[in-house]
Formats: C-alpha cells, structure tokens, sequence
C-alpha cells in the first residue's frame, strides 16, 4: 500500500476510534474545531492546523529536539491542572518556578506560534490547543504517524508550583500506575505514553543513583546492562557534578524519533531511567512491553494515547480564556519562560 494510503487510513480510524471517546473529555472537544474560525485581515479563511505545522516543520528542520521538549511540556502541562497551558504563565510562584518545570524548555516556541495565530486572527485560539496541536506536529516531523487532535480547550487562569506533583524518574511502577490512573489513564496509556522516552535525553542527576550505590545496596542497579553501565560510569563518574547527558533511546540510529525502539531496547537492560527499566520488568507492564516491542502498530496506539492524554481536565466555555499572550493572563506583556532542556520529572 502506497504511503499517503496508510497515512489517510491511520488518520481516518483514529478519528473514528475518538469521535466516539468524545464522551470521555472534559468538557465538549472536537475534530476541527477550528474550521472556518479563522478569518485574515482581507477576510480570507486562514488554517489554523496548517499555520502550526508549517511553524512546527520550520523549527524542526533546525532544531529535532523540539519533539522531545514539546512531548515533556504537554505532559507537564496536563497533569497539573488539566491541559490548559497554565505551565506557560509567567506569574509568581507559578508552575515554571516549581523543580520539576526548571528544564522545561519550548516556551519561546509556543510564544511565537502564538503571535503569528494572533496577527492572523486574533483571540480566537488558545494556548492549550497550541501545545497540543505543536506537539503532535512534532512527533509526525520524527517519522512517526500523524495522529487527529481534538481542539476546543480554553487557556487556565491559574497556575501555582504547589500543585506541580509529577511522576519522579524512580516511581515504582504500581504508583506511576495511580497517578495515571488518577488522570483517568489507563495502564497501557501510561506504557504508551512513556513511549515519549524514545526521544530525549536525561542528564546524569537523574540516573547517577543506578550507577553505583542503588537503594543503599553499594553496588549498581543489577537490572541495568552491564555494558551500559560501564559506558555511563564513563559519563557521569562518581561523586561528581557532571551534567553530561545519554539517549534515552539506547538505539543511536533511532534515538531522534518517537517509535518502538524505546521498548526493544529496556527489554535489553538499556533503559536509562529507573522508571523506564521497570517497565520491562513489572509484572503490571512487561507483558504490554514486550507486546509493543514485536509490534507494528506502535505509532496508531501512541497517537491514541497522546489523544486521551489531551483531554485530561481540559477548559471550555467559561471555564477558561484565550489569552493575548501565553505568558500571561489576559495581559499583552510577560515574557516567554526559560529556554533549557531535560526530561521527564
């Protein structure tokens, strides 16, 4: 089957599959909801879809690692407060101050696709659908399948450190489980959605307790390979500072796109987070793991996850706003955030 065939029929049977999950959403979401909303100063249509794409597909042919920043930032932002670009604030003690958000990078991004969507047609989309239409985009540029976004979400008007509680790095597999679960995410949405991982890098803070001294045991993780071990003993040598990184996806050849490798390769032992190596292992996920791993079916099971992860308490009707500036509620000033990467929480 020729290409374009494959990539209209993936779009069409996701669109089926969550025309009927509408009913699961926070909130009235829906395929193309900006269709004909989008009018230029001369009165011609404008598509908002195609604006973020072609901004999306410009930035990613200079800078690849926006799909893993974008990936980060959604999650972020919609597991505090629901997928309403609260993250994006720039308010004080706001979500970007909390820990887990200092590495958070692509708010500049957004920013600027938000001024080009304004100078088009202004107050009409949100910042919450920009994250979330920019993000898909960014996946499809790394050679995964395209996925169908629901839009429709209004932007939040608070955003506070004290409620950013996110999945650390070593969270346990049955309590990542919960917190997914509490988001109304399943099991295999949580595997899924970890998938994310296959793109990415972790610096040596968040992996360093495997290498040498893992639960006060005064050896190594014994889970992890031992030639990756080695390799990242190399990287981040004990007792030090270093901020040196490693993929994530442990395959050098796709550790820059957002597909399956990210599964073969923890159940090898090369899994550079402690969450991402008991993944494999757990027995509430290594069967789903190894079921993903011989697949081919990974980018259509992603995209529906990304979907529902989407929907996650979002903001309609008067629930919420369209703001003028992402950084800012209701206000044409604020400034669009820190621009440094790392991954996960």
């Amino acid at each position: 089957m020729e290409m374009p065939r494959v990539a209209a029929a993936l779009a069409l049977a996701l669109s089926l599959i969550f025309v009927s999950m509408a009913g699961q959403c926070s909130g009235q979401l829906q395929f193309g909801f900006y269709n004909g909303k989008c009018r230029d100063r001369n009165g011609f249509q404008r598509d908002v879809e195609d604006i973020v794409k072609q901004k999306v597909k410009a930035r990613f042919s200079t800078d690849t690692t926006i799909v893993a920043a974008l990936l980060r930032m959604q999650f972020h932002d919609c597991f505090v407060n629901g997928c309403d670009a609260s993250i994006l604030l720039d308010v004080p003690n706001g979500e970007k101050t909390a820990p887990p958000n200092l590495s958070v990078r692509g708010y500049d991004f957004i920013e600027e696709i938000k001024t080009e969507i304004e100078n088009t047609c202004p107050g009409v989309v949100s910042c919450a659908d920009i994250i979330v239409m920019a993000t898909r985009d960014a996946v499809s540029e790394s050679r995964t399948g395209w996925y169908p976004v629901q839009t429709g979400r209004r932007d939040g008007r608070v955003s506070s450190a004290q409620n950013v509680k996110l999945p650390s790095p070593s969270i346990p597999v049955p309590q990542a489980i919960a917190a997914f679960n509490s988001k109304r995410l399943s099991t295999i949405d949580m595997v899924y959605l970890l998938g994310g991982h296959s793109v990415g890098v972790a610096h040596c803070g968040l992996f360093q307790n495997r290498l040498y001294d893992f639960k006060n045991t005064g050896n190594p993780d014994p889970t992890m390979n031992t030639t990756l071990l080695k390799t990242l003993q190399t990287l981040c040598p004990q007792n030090s500072n270093s901020n040196n990184s490693a993929n994530l996806d442990q395959d050098p050849l796709k550790s820059s796109s957002v597909d399956k490798s990210f599964f073969e390769q923890i159940r090898l032992g090369n899994g550079i987070l402690e969450v991402d190596q008991q993944l494999a292992l757990d027995s509430n996920t290594r069967f789903s793991v190894a079921r993903i791993a011989g697949s081919n079916d990974f980018s259509f099971q992603f995209g529906r996850a990304m979907i529902k992860l989407g929907a996650v308490d979002v903001k309609t009707g008067k629930d919420g706003e369209i703001r003028r500036r992402c950084a800012a509620v209701n206000s044409p000033s604020g400034n669009s955030g820190r621009n440094i990467f790392n991954i996960f929480g």
